[in-house]
């Protein structure tokens, strides 16, 4: 079984909308889907994934790390795909700061969803989760959450915790 990381960001601008790029008819990877801006790990950033997360944005955005506000890591999704690869996606939010300039990629196009309507978009089940439980939960607070997609009643769902150190909190 192999093991996939990824870094991802939700990027939200000041008309609570959320950057999304929707990937190309012909991506071999969810082609025509709207993908949350990020992409695979790379060997050195494997235990630093707001590094990878930062390049990520910047070559699918041409944002830098200057543009953006509040870029913090959220939520940890595992997830096992097609029995041969287990999935651990990390994922941050953060705002794009207002005035900044966008730059289209050659994977596809950057388009600004409104959060209330991402959930009618064609996005994966695990997005549509994550973005469920942001708009219901993560918005309101920064803790951190670890998610497990499953499913449940033949339908995608997924599982949630907050990561935290109980160890510090005296909890042993």
């Amino acid at each position: 079984m192999q093991l996939r990381q990824m870094a991802v960001a939700f990027l939200l601008n000041e008309r609570r909308e959320m950057l999304f790029l929707q990937k190309k008819s012909t991506s071999a990877f969810l082609p025509g889907q709207l993908v949350p801006i990020g992409g695979h790990m790379e060997g050195e950033e494997i235990s630093e994934p707001k590094r990878a997360c930062l390049r990520e944005i910047e070559e699918e955005t041409g944002l830098a790390e200057h543009a953006l506000a509040g870029l913090e890591l959220r939520y940890i999704v595992h997830r096992i795909k097609d029995e041969s690869e287990i999935r651990i996606q990390y994922i941050f939010t953060g705002e794009v700061q207002s005035g900044s300039r966008l730059m289209e990629s050659d994977e596809g196009r950057l388009m600004w969803v409104d959060c209330g309507n991402v959930l009618n978009q064609r996005v994966t089940a695990s997005t549509k989760e994550v973005v469920r439980h942001y708009l219901e939960t993560g918005i309101h607070n920064h803790t951190t959450y670890i998610g497990t997609m499953h499913g449940l009643q033949g339908q995608a769902a997924m599982s949630w915790a907050v990561l935290e150190d109980w160890e510090s909190r005296g909890s042993l």
